[in-house]
């Protein structure tokens, strides 16, 4: 498979905040932080948070509540981008919806419940609690059919509006009410994971520009 876009802007955002870290070590180790500023117990700033964070990283709260006794436990963690599956005929907002539909564990599944002791069967739901200053979203339009033991591309016609506001959001959530603008698109252009290229579509003072390989344009005005 070629070179994922989603994989390489993982790659790009983590190895960027791995370097400003190191560096932020080093300055620490010196005594000193950047701008001049003496290290002290007093810093508001978590030791790992870089300006990729503090621009791209947002928080998911795991919320499972037990069916037998009604407990609800979550569990946080951070990302830099969320990644959203996609349908036929569909939208962002429907994608988006699907993300945090409540699923039924059971079964084989069942959640082990502190509360009981026990495995039970519990719904469990993904919410946004802290809203990113600068939203990525990836569409999974690579996916494995196990019919016919290989990845495939789903090329389904996904509609995005041009202003987003997040409605899966918890009831504690940071910013519930944050509008974000579509600044920039990357597009696959190919029948399959294994040829084609990307490209990308990138709003500029009123313009979007058309980026492809070396070639730059002028998409919509």
């Amino acid at each position: 498979m070629q070179q994922d876009a989603h994989e390489f802007l993982n790659y790009l955002l983590n190895t960027i905040a791995d370097i400003l870290q190191e560096e932020r070590k080093q300055e620490k180790q010196n005594g000193r932080l950047p701008n001049g500023s003496i290290d002290n117990e007093n810093n508001n700033s978590t030791p790992d948070s870089t300006w990729v964070h503090e621009i791209f990283q947002g928080t998911l709260t795991n919320e499972t509540r037990c069916l037998t006794c009604e407990t609800v436990s979550s569990k946080d963690e951070d990302f830099l981008d969320l990644s959203v599956d996609v349908e036929q005929n569909t939208s962002i907002t429907h994608c988006l919806r699907g993300f945090s539909n409540t699923e039924t564990l059971c079964s084989e599944y069942k959640y082990y419940c502190e509360e009981c002791r026990s495995k039970q069967e519990a719904h469990k739901r993904m919410k946004v609690k802290k809203l990113p200053m600068i939203l990525a979203l990836h569409l999974k339009r690579f996916k494995y059919m196990d019919q016919l033991h290989r990845y495939t591309k789903l090329s389904y016609r996904v509609v995005f509006p041009l202003e987003l506001r997040l409605f899966n959001t918890s009831g504690d959530a940071t910013n519930p009410d944050r509008m974000y603008d579509l600044v920039a698109v990357v597009v696959h252009c190919g029948s399959g994971p294994n040829r084609g290229h990307y490209i990308a579509i990138v709003k500029s003072h009123d313009f979007w520009l058309l980026f492809d390989d070396d070639i730059v344009e002028v998409s919509i005005e």
